[in-house]
């Protein structure tokens, strides 16, 4: 009996661990500092390169951030349509 209840809070957990990590920065871009990235390609800060380097960042971690928000809007709407369906 006891396991079984370590089990049930095991998973609700695990399920509650993911709802905290909602609001995180997506990780498409692998995570990595934009100033060390675009300095690792050879472009020094300040340079026409390197400020084009970041804006090309921020555009794709934008882009990520919108996907994974409808992702998640479009989820919650299923849910509220479908109430029969897990």
């Amino acid at each position: 009996m006891k396991s079984k209840s370590f089990v049930a809070i095991v998973f609700a957990g695990l399920a509650l661990s993911a709802c905290s990590a909602r609001y995180q920065t997506p990780t498409a871009l692998g995570g990595d500092d934009d100033d060390a990235v675009c300095q690792s390609r050879g472009y020094a800060s300040g340079s026409p390169d390197y400020v084009a380097c970041r804006k090309d960042r921020d555009v794709q971690r934008n882009a990520a951030t919108s996907r994974s928000d409808r992702r998640q809007r479009d989820l919650g709407e299923y849910m509220l349509n479908h109430p029969d369906r897990p």
